[in-house]
């Protein structure tokens, strides 16, 4: 969904509590259900939700009967400066792909 220039110098990163069984598991299915190449995509696991608490975005409700995030998506320039971000109670609402690239452009 990036152009050229912009997938140039944007990096895609997701962090999950997921360990990488469970990574590998939902990989396969994004790539095979919506057809996402996934492997432009960093994922990091955080299974203690370390860094998920530095943005506070860890939900003690168990929505999915365990611990997850609440959906969030950064928009971090160069200097690790959130300049978009977007979250969500609901974990099943993600912003939609022209919404990221609109918080995006904010940056450029």
């Amino acid at each position: 969904m990036l152009d050229e220039e912009t997938g140039q110098d944007t990096r895609i990163v997701a962090v999950s509590v997921d360990d990488r069984e469970r990574q590998r598991m939902m990989i396969d299915r994004v790539a095979e259900e919506y057809g996402v190449d996934m492997t432009s995509i960093t994922l990091l696991s955080d299974p203690n939700h370390e860094v998920i608490d530095r943005y506070g975005i860890f939900n003690d409700a168990e929505p999915r009967g365990r611990p997850v995030p609440h959906p969030t998506t950064l928009v971090i320039d160069t200097e690790g400066v959130i300049r978009w971000k977007v979250t969500e109670v609901d974990y099943t609402m993600r912003p939609e792909n022209e919404d990221i690239l609109a918080g995006l452009r904010e940056v450029r």
